[in-house]
């Protein structure tokens, strides 16, 4: 008798203080597709807390519609800008936080990891890594939406589908005790 195709559901963020991405892979057995991708629109609220509070929002909503078994995330890339990065930062930090009240682990990718992994270029423009997704995915042109963060959410999803029953290397929390555990100097005791 066969074993049962086990299915797992993705989701890919790529944060955003203005427009957040998410994409959410289907795989099974070892085939992924395309479930939906879309953006967080953040342009029409000024302050940077009601970002957080719609990021939260938004997030646990994708959650709770799409029921993920695991979250993949681009880590946020050192800029010349340090306000620009903090804020980034915490809005990677409210999806985390999202994805962990609903005890879902949670795998960081760094950005050149994920353009590498979908594009063998680490250097891959965002407009390289959508196309690139569209022909892995059979994803119809007209699906596409014109902010790319969609894309890019999608694309850590991808890079996540590819890692698995790879060594680990990147960083993974399946709670916040172990998100603390595995960042002390992170944390305020």
């Amino acid at each position: 008798m066969n074993a049962p195709v086990r299915e797992k559901i993705i989701l890919g963020i790529d944060p955003g203080t203005t427009i957040m991405g998410y994409g959410v892979l289907r795989v099974v057995g070892n085939k992924p597709e395309l479930v939906t991708m879309g953006i967080i629109d953040l342009r029409k609220y000024s302050n940077h807390y009601l970002k957080l509070r719609r990021i939260f929002e938004r997030v646990t909503g994708v959650i709770e519609a799409y029921l993920p078994d695991e979250l993949a995330i681009e880590a946020p890339f050192f800029g010349k800008n340090v306000q620009s990065m903090l804020k980034l930062g915490r809005a990677q930090g409210v999806a985390m936080a999202a994805a962990l009240s609903r005890d879902i682990p949670i795998t960081e990718y760094a950005p050149l990891k994920i353009k590498m992994a979908i594009t063998g270029n680490g250097q891959a423009s965002k407009e390289q890594v959508s196309d690139m997704l569209q022909r892995m995915l059979h994803i119809p042109k007209e699906s596409l939406l014109p902010q790319l963060d969609a894309t890019d959410g999608l694309a850590a999803a991808y890079c996540h589908f590819l890692q698995a029953g790879k060594p680990e290397k990147e960083k993974i929390y399946n709670s916040w005790k172990d998100f603390i555990a595995k960042n002390p100097n992170k944390v305020n005791r």
